[in-house]
């Protein structure tokens, strides 16, 4: 008779297989070299994850490993909730696994028959969890953006999430009619007292849950690639102490909200330590790793969702 721990064992190579297979898309080669097995144990493996009923429309097994990290990362920082997702191990920055977790955790809210507020930021992780979702019929529930939803020209944001999210789950919903960034801080109380932005705002703050991608700040930080920011903007934040932004806030390794800077021209949804509600953020790769642990040790996030990869990172930094 197999002993338990290598039952455990055989269920956790065959989760990482299906995983690999049926999420990251390899192909049974590749599996076979990235578990270090034949490729007839690698086709087994595959085989086993679908007869134990691990892989349904999404993988439903939790590797012992992303749970131990999930158990590290709530016990380390306080978060009420924490997901962690197997990484690919030549492709760690890979986002399928994150947004497949992320749109399961989302949808659990939009199943809720009372009437819910969903907040969401924005960026490529929230994206791609859209094409998760399944197509529902919910009128009862709100989503609302926490972000802008366009650049000082007007024209759209390439990563707007919340138009998408609500066709998909047929929800009311409220856009931040607003630039991510305001071109002078001095027009930005005005801006903000309109009532579909003040209204929105409103929305925002009475949230039930809210999930926020976390971003890095250097040269290649989301706000720079998208135009939001200059590379000088980001070499200035540096020098003040930034290590991460959420929906457009930038804050230090300690997760306080630098003072000044971009952040006297952000329009979004102000974020703020110890919120009673969930506050979900998402993150995955190696770069990401300081912005979350600053968003972790300033409890500006208390649930967070990302890969065993980061996860690793992040409790070797802290």
């Amino acid at each position: 008779m197999a002993k338990p721990s290598v039952i455990i064992d055989k269920l956790d190579k065959a989760a990482r297989a299906g995983w690999l297979y049926y999420v990251a898309g390899n192909n049974q080669d590749e599996i076979a070299r990235k578990l270090g097995v034949s490729r007839q144990t690698a086709q087994r493996l595959v085989s086993t994850a679908v007869a134990e009923g691990l892989i349904k429309f999404r993988l439903d097994h939790p590797v012992a490993n992303c749970l131990h990290l999930a158990a590290q990362m709530k016990e380390k920082f306080g978060l009420s909730f924490c997901e962690i997702v197997p990484s690919d191990p030549e492709a760690p920055g890979l986002l399928h696994g994150v947004a497949a977790a992320t749109a399961v955790e989302i949808e659990k809210y939009y199943l809720s028959e009372p009437p819910v507020i969903v907040a969401l930021g924005t960026g490529r992780l929230l994206r791609a969890c859209i094409e998760h979702m399944p197509t529902m019929d919910c009128p009862q529930h709100h989503t609302v953006s926490l972000v802008g939803n366009t650049h000082t020209d007007g024209t759209a944001t390439a990563f707007n999430i919340v138009v998408r999210m609500a066709h998909r789950i047929g929800s009311k919903h409220n856009p931040m009619p607003l630039p991510v960034l305001v071109r002078n801080a001095e027009e930005l109380p005005l801006l903000l007292a309109q009532e579909p932005v003040r209204r929105t705002h409103e929305l925002c703050a009475k949230a039930d849950v809210s999930f926020v991608g976390i971003g890095h700040i250097d040269a290649t930080a989301p706000l720079v690639m998208d135009g939001f920011i200059s590379v000088e903007e980001s070499q200035e934040l540096t020098e003040l102490g930034a290590v991460g932004e959420i929906v457009g806030w930038v804050f230090d390794a300690a997760g306080n909200l630098i003072e000044g800077a971009t952040n006297r021209r952000v329009s979004s949804a102000r974020i703020t330590p110890d919120n009673p509600r969930p506050f979900i953020g998402l993150a995955v790769g190696q770069n990401k790793r300081k912005a979350i642990l600053a968003a972790c040790r300033g409890r500006l996030i208390n649930g967070l969702i990302t890969d065993e990869a980061t996860a690793t990172a992040v409790l070797a930094l802290a």
